[in-house]
């Protein structure tokens, strides 16, 4: 990662940073001194070099009027990639990783129906023959986590 990458990093993590607009990656680009396709490049090349996992936008699932849940399972290790394939293959599981923890797979479920989500979980927990555990949001705390790099 050069210094053009870091100032990409740092500048992008402000959500005011990438309007919404026309032609965003032109306005973010000048912003940072850079072209638009110079801009879109070093986006894909960090994604494809694994220095980002993703670049996009965080969609409010509950204010475009759909529901998110929070799940996790306890998965034997030696089942643990045939789980997580099975569980990612549903379209509206994001965010599944891996904790050391007796549920040792957490995962987002988001859908664009409320009453889908119970669904998506217990698809899951029919495929994998493992217990879900459903943890819906009671309360929505804003931590503005930006890192520095």
């Amino acid at each position: 990662m050069d210094d053009i990458d870091r100032r990409i990093v740092n500048a992008l993590q402000d959500p005011d940073a990438f309007p919404v607009s026309e032609r965003p990656y032109a306005e973010a680009a000048r912003a940072l001194g850079l072209e638009e396709a110079d801009l879109i490049a070093r986006l894909r090349r960090m994604c494809a070099d694994g220095l980002l996992s993703r670049f996009g936008p965080l969609f409010d699932a509950e204010r475009l009027g759909g529901a998110v849940t929070l799940a996790a399972m306890s998965v034997p290790e030696d089942r643990f990639e045939v789980v997580a394939d099975l569980v990612n293959a549903h379209p509206e599981v994001a965010h599944n990783y891996a904790r050391d923890h007796p549920l040792n797979m957490w995962f987002v479920v988001a859908a664009a129906d409320p009453e889908r989500v119970r669904p998506v979980l217990d698809a899951i927990a029919q495929e994998t023959g493992l217990s879900v555990h459903d943890m819906p949001k009671l309360e929505e705390f804003y931590i503005g986590l930006r890192l520095a790099v």
